[in-house]
């Protein structure tokens, strides 16, 4: 405080008190949220008590991020400490999102010891917004059933709604599968496999028989699968040639079986389905990888027999 009897402070005197410097002072002055209440003989701002205590509170809400907009307005009662604080909250946790996607992508490059190219498709990919994601599988979807009227009804409601997006706190493991899951489903490659498992789907489906059974068959043969090989029985043995024949029943074709298995079940087709449950939180046994193989090697067994 100045010693002339008038209880105002020099912008060094109130920088000494408050612990800010000269420079920041003088700077929200020249932008209007601090206003010196006179100046000196000499031309110096001048502040009273009524400044330090406003400054004190724009420095606590410059603290908390707020801009000098939103400042100045609720310095001139133009808004409210706790509107500005409840917009600040949406903007902080848009901001923690995007940084959690930084971090997961960045510890994915580092464990992967990807390329700037990499890296750059990698980041594009893990910032698509929540409706471009969903564009992306849409689009794919629509490709897989176009023109087949005769997929299971269970079938189609499944794929078509999948959901797909990153969680709020994602994993290096879930940007890395939300990636890899985005690059397959665009891939023509792929699209043409799904496309031919769901052109059996639509050969082999009954209009009599009842939604899901197209999902409950290959299902039954995984469980069967699971069942062996947690009792050891080899795929070529003669009890898995009674366990496949018990499943397919007498008229049943061991070869069309095989056939429709074989398209469902390549490692794509496996690796497509573990990306999906990753993403979901689960674990790639999720796929039925070896479950899969198990039936498979039992129906080529009787086919080759």
């Amino acid at each position: 405080m100045i010693d002339d009897g008038t209880g105002l402070f020099t912008i060094g005197e109130l920088a000494r008190a408050t612990g800010l410097t000269v420079r920041t002072i003088r700077y929200w002055s020249d932008e209007g949220v601090l206003t010196p209440v006179t100046r000196s003989a000499g031309g110096y701002r001048l502040y009273d008590a009524e400044c330090a205590a406003r400054l004190e509170l724009i420095r606590t809400l410059r603290e908390l991020g707020l801009g000098l907009d939103d400042v100045r307005k609720v310095l001139a009662g133009e808004t409210t400490v706790a509107e500005v604080a409840a917009a600040h909250v949406v903007a902080l946790d848009a901001q923690i999102s995007s940084l959690r996607v930084t971090r997961a992508v960045l510890s994915t490059v580092a464990r992967r010891g990807s390329t700037a190219e990499e890296m750059t498709l990698m980041n594009k990919l893990a910032r698509l917004s929540a409706a471009e994601r969903k564009r992306i599988m849409e689009e794919f979807v629509d490709e897989l059933f176009h023109g087949l009227d005769q997929v299971d009804p269970a079938i189609e409601e499944r794929m078509r709604t999948i959901a797909v997006d990153l969680p709020d706190d994602p994993t290096p493991e879930q940007v890395d599968a939300w990636v890899e899951l985005a690059e397959m489903v665009q891939d023509p490659e792929f699209r043409a496999q799904m496309r031919k498992v769901m052109e059996f789907n639509a050969a082999d489906q009954d209009r009599s028989a009842a939604p899901g059974r197209a999902m409950w068959f290959p299902m039954r043969l995984v469980k069967l699968g699971a069942e062996a090989r947690e009792r050891g029985i080899a795929p070529e043995s003669p009890e898995a040639e009674a366990i496949v024949r018990g499943v397919l029943g007498e008229g049943g074709d061991p070869a069309v079986v095989l056939e429709r298995m074989v398209s469902a079940s390549n490692d794509r087709l496996a690796r497509y389905r573990e990306l999906l449950s990753t993403l979901k939180g689960g674990t790639a046994a999720g796929a039925h990888r070896p479950e899969f193989a198990w039936v498979v090697a039992a129906l080529r067994a009787r086919v080759a027999g």
